[in-house]
């Protein structure tokens, strides 16, 4: 049971639908948004200040860690300055100078002490020869300067580490541990190590300098260093409780020197082993290491969020080979936010509920009237005629006035409900017949218009294909009779010239084939308006072939142009079609585009495979010329029957051509730029389809924009 529950005995759904508890909502809705804005402003306060602290503080606190790693460096060259400067050093090196070389093995040794009171991993003393033919040594020499040390972080290999200290090799060797949000390691294990590394010249006692002391930590496995960095930023006190402040150094993206625990103890206060060999997270990776920017952020660190900063090392040669890292758990400062937010919503429920009481009692005497008139709305509502009658109030008081007026209305509205119901059930009646006799007369208007529509298209269509075939029947007739004389002449004139017939055979054959062609052209044009009669035989055939024999038909008609037609045939797939009439549609179409050029000109003649998602369908042929261009307006109107744009032209080119490709199921494309040429491509199946058939008075005279690129 809900706090409101007890106190009230009604349920929320209850108090918002009395205006009692309504007015006590709005009463306290202001009080309401007042504190919640003052907890809001001070929760974005809080977090957003903090927030811009926390990071200020641990962009100092990598501040420190990178000046505390350049100092440990600056104080292992001063360890080197004052190993060379000692008496037991000078008096050897002297010794050596004079020619002494058994006073090496003493020098060797002196080092070795040396080495160990201070905390050195390697100190050796190497001549000028050995560092010019170490690569790595050699790559510091330029940076020393006159008899001063140069320190520098470095990467070396197993087999280096191994020429300097075999002991180095073994104590690089870091086990790599799979990290959540972190890459996928690519090797079992770290064998480099990361080198702090220091090269002092020893002059001798003219100036010049013949040897160097080489020394330097291994920063692999060693955690002096981030221990030292982390005694010296997160002392106690800095941080709130059980928050761990951590600083880590990175080869690569590995974790080799850190402080971040593997799990927290018991009390939070104390860790369990460290995370060496883990991985950073992928995001800080990419920034720090591929980008070289700085990271000051909250980052996934190893298996916690951390307040996190960032930054990348760089060897001697100023390449990127690890980070630097330091930063602070982020769940304790968490903690504490929430904690506010509650002891914030604990003191915002007690003010409001003390408001609301306060509230409630000071206003029961004005709701009680309003509970009344609610009572009485409510039965009305439901259908009894109830009225508010005396609330006991003053004449003047204007929840009396209210309830006066309302009961006068209540009993208006009584006596016009009766009036509008009556008129309603009158009106009622007369709609439905009205409608009723409306529905009748629209459908049988739909049914006039639907039967006109259709009267009046095949009216045309009857009309255009009945001129049609007169035309061409007539047509027929006249063209059948002279190309019947020219056929028997060419006969005659072959018996004539007998056996002199052999040196014009082929022109003699060509013009019986174009007699034949104008044949095969008329038969077309007949069947073409009666389309049913068409009953052409179809057969598969390579395209290459076709259009080789159209380019010899219309070499010469090209030639006398001087137009060039490039042919790039690249078409292996096999098509099914009805030769005389392909070539019929390639010669017109070939002859459209010559003409579109008014002269001199190129035209590309390409046929390909036709090829739907990898599997080939058919062939494609593409007709491309650098002529004038077709006008948007007028291409829509290039397939009409008896449309042309030329004086000497008849319009039927392009028809017929259109009507032989659709009857196969192929398609004719056209993009065309005014001023720039015109491109047609033919599609055609492997296994002829059944045709495309438009509407024919959009074929003949009323083509579209679809019909000249169906």
């Amino acid at each position: 049971m809900s706090l409101f529950q007890r106190f009230f005995g009604l349920t929320w759904r209850q108090m918002q639908a009395k205006v009692r508890y309504r007015i006590l909502i709005l009463t306290l809705l202001p009080i309401l948004l007042t504190l919640v804005s003052l907890v809001f402003i001070t929760i974005y306060w809080n977090i957003s200040y903090t927030g811009k602290q926390l990071f200020m503080k641990v962009k100092a606190d990598l501040t420190v860690a990178i000046n505390t790693l350049s100092s440990v460096q600056d104080h292992q060259e001063k360890q080197l300055e004052r190993v060379m400067h000692s008496y037991e050093f000078q008096t050897g090196f002297r010794a050596i100078e004079n020619g002494n070389n058994a006073q090496l093995d003493a020098i060797h040794e002196f080092l070795q002490q040396q080495q160990k009171l201070l905390n050195l991993d390697f100190l050796r003393l190497v001549s000028i020869d050995n560092v010019a033919g170490d690569p790595q040594l050699r790559q510091m020499l330029p940076r020393v300067i006159g008899h001063q040390a140069y320190s520098g972080l470095m990467v070396l290999g197993d087999s280096e580490l191994t020429r300097i200290d075999s002991h180095l090799a073994q104590r690089a060797h870091i086990p790599i541990v799979a990290t959540p949000r972190a890459q996928v390691p690519k090797n079992a294990e770290e064998t480099r190590g990361l080198l702090s590394r220091s090269l002092l010249p020893v002059p001798d006692a003219q100036g010049h300098v013949g040897w160097y002391l080489d020394g330097g930590t291994l920063i692999n496995g060693d955690t002096r260093i981030v221990d030292h960095i982390r005694d010296l930023v997160y002392d106690k006190g800095t941080l709130p409780d059980h928050s761990i402040g951590t600083v880590t150094i990175f080869l690569n993206n590995i974790r080799i020197s850190t402080n971040v625990p593997l799990n927290i103890g018991p009390g939070h206060d104390r860790m369990q082993g460290r995370a060496l060999g883990t991985l950073v997270s992928e995001e800080v990776r990419q920034k720090v290491l591929d980008q070289g920017k700085l990271w000051i952020d909250r980052a996934f660190v190893y298996n916690d969020w951390f307040i996190s900063a960032y930054a990348p090392l760089e060897d001697i040669r100023g390449k990127r080979i690890g980070m630097i890292y330091s930063g602070f758990s982020e769940a304790p400062f968490i903690h504490n936010y929430l904690l506010n937010i509650i002891e914030l919503g604990t003191i915002l429920m007690l003010v409001l509920l003390v408001s609301g009481m306060l509230v409630y009692r000071g206003a029961y005497s004005l709701l009680q009237p309003i509970e009344r008139i609610h009572h009485v709305v409510n039965a009305v509502q439901s259908g009894r005629n109830m009225r508010i009658g005396a609330l006991g109030l003053d004449r003047d008081n204007e929840l009396a006035n209210l309830a006066e007026q309302f009961d006068r209305m209540l009993d208006l509205l009584q006596h016009r409900n009766a009036q509008i119901q009556a008129a309603a059930e009158q009106l009622e009646m007369k709609v439905e017949e009205r409608t009723r006799s409306l529905q009748e007369k629209t459908e049988e208007l739909q049914k006039n218009v639907k039967l006109l529509n259709e009267t009046r298209h095949q009216l045309v269509t009857n009309e255009k294909l009945t001129a049609l075939g007169e035309l061409t029947a007539g047509i027929a007739h006249e063209i059948n009779n002279p190309t019947a004389v020219i056929l028997g002449n060419m006969e005659l004139l072959r018996y004539e010239l007998g056996d002199n017939a052999s040196s014009v055979q082929e022109e003699i054959d060509l013009i019986i084939q174009q007699v034949g062609r104008i044949s095969t052209i008329i038969r077309s044009l007949l069947q073409y308006s009666r389309p049913g009669e068409f009953n052409a035989p179809l057969e598969i055939q390579q395209l290459t072939p076709i259009i080789e024999e159209m380019q010899l038909l219309v070499r010469h008609s090209l030639g006398k142009q001087e137009v060039v037609l490039l042919p790039e045939l690249h078409a292996s797939y096999p098509v099914e079609v009805n030769r005389p009439q392909l070539l019929q549609v390639l010669i017109n179409m070939v002859m459209n585009a010559a003409h579109a050029m008014d002269g001199k000109g190129r035209i590309w003649l390409r046929a390909y495979d036709w090829v739907v998602q990898g599997e080939p369908i058919g062939a494609r042929i593409e007709i491309e010329d650098e002529g004038r261009g077709i006008p948007a307006d007028q291409i829509g109107r290039i397939f009409d029957p008896f449309y042309t744009t030329r004086k000497d032209g008849t319009g039927l080119g392009l028809s017929l051509s259109y009507g032989i490709i659709n009857r196969i199921g192929g398609t004719i494309d056209v993009r065309s730029i005014v001023g720039k040429g015109t491109l047609f491509t033919i599609s055609l199946h492997h296994r002829a389809k059944e045709p495309f058939n438009p509407p024919y008075d959009n074929l003949f005279g009323q083509a579209d924009d679809s019909s000249a690129s169906s």
